[in-house]
Order: structure tokens, then C-alpha cells, then sequence
């Protein structure tokens, strides 16, 4: 079974939906318990950096401490930082280091939102034959860390961390679950990989 963290923020539904419609069991939650007994985690969110860290504050060691594999989407992936700049300095559950920062003006329209590319950086079996192809983005804030947990990058007037990971944690600032067949494959994949 894979947890679903309910914390008060994201589009809950749609993932579970793409969860099961890949052949997955799923549960949408808030309680630490069935989450500690989870074979996978997903982290979703949508939504402020310091807002979302306050409602998963009873939930933050449960989501640091887990051994099975864990998929941050979009804010849920940017909650993995050390910490974020937006509306002042937060800290993040500092899973992976680096910070969260926002999209320079140069870049023209914030947010960015809609279709774009994702560059594979390092090989992973949840990104495996999916270089170059197109993804679906929504954010105005981008996480900035060390190449060494960098699985891919966006152009978007600037080269932008798309994915990360570290150990048993994985994170995408795009919605797989909103990404078409691309993003129900990494789904799947993940699926498979929480077994």
C-alpha cells in the first residue's frame, strides 16, 4: 500500500486516482501509523512553502525517519530542502540540501506553468528512456542543490532542477499525475518499485 500524506494542501485525488489507475493500491492519510506501515509515501503538495511545513509539522519525523521509497511532487518535492526563501526564510524537512528560491524576472512569465522538457542528469529506473520528453509544470519557486542529487533539469530561461533525489527519497517539481502517458509511466514504475 501507498500512503498518500494528507496535510491540508494538493490535489489529492488526482493522484491517488493515477496511483490506482496504474494498478496501485493507495490511501490517502494523516495518520503516522499508517504511514510508518506504508511499503511507499508520496508527498504531494500545492500551495505555500511555510504553510505547508507548519501542517506537516506532526508529521515530520514520520516523513525523515521513513525507509520505503518516498515521491515528493511539486511543493511536496521543494519541502525536501534545507530550506525555502519564499515570503521570508523557512526550514524544510532538509532531506536533501539546498534551497527553494524563486524564478528571477528575466526569465518573463511567473509561474511558470504548462508543458516543458526534462533533461536526464543521472540514471534512474522511474526516468529510464524519458529524456527530452515533455512534462506538466506549475510553480514560481525552484529548488537549488548540489548536482549530486540532480536526476534531471528545465529550461526556462534558466536551467532548473526538475527532479532530485537522495537514498530512498525521489522528487518531481513537475505533476507526473497531470503529465499524460509520460507522467502515468513514472507512476507505474513507481508502483513497481514499491513492489
Amino acid at each position: 500500500m501507498i500512503a498518500i500524506v494528507y496535510y491540508g494542501v494538493g490535489n489529492i485525488r488526482s493522484i491517488h486516482k493515477a496511483v490506482e489507475y496504474v494498478g496501485g493500491k493507495a490511501e490517502i492519510t494523516s495518520d503516522a501509523e499508517t504511514i510508518e506501515s506504508a511499503d511507499g509515501i508520496i508527498l504531494p503538495g500545492v500551495g505555500a512553502f511555510q504553510a505547508a511545513m507548519k501542517e506537516l509539522e506532526p508529521l515530520k519525523e514520520t516523513i525523515i525517519k521513513a525507509k520505503v521509497p518516498v515521491m515528493g511532487i511539486c511543493l511536496g518535492m521543494q519541502l525536501f530542502a534545507s530550506e525555502s526563501e519564499e515570503d521570508g526564510i523557512h526550514r524544510g524537512l532538509d532531506i536533501i540540501p539546498g534551497r527553494v528560491v524563486r524564478f528571477p524576472k528575466e526569465v518573463g512569465k511567473i509561474p511558470h506553468m504548462g508543458w516543458n522538457q526534462i533533461r536526464v542528469k543521472k540514471d534512474n529506473p522511474l526516468l529510464d528512456g524519458l529524456d527530452g520528453k515533455y512534462v506538466y509544470f506549475v510553480h514560481s519557486y525552484h529548488f537549488v542543490t548540489s548536482s549530486d542529487y540532480v536526476l534531471t533539469t528545465t529550461d526556462y530561461g534558466i536551467e532548473f532542477v526538475s527532479s532530485v533525489e537522495k537514498d530512498n527519497f525521489v522528487g518531481f517539481q513537475f505533476h507526473p499525475e497531470k503529465s499524460g502517458k509520460v507522467g502515468l509511466e513514472i507512476i507505474r514504475r513507481f508502483v513497481e518499485l514499491v513492489g
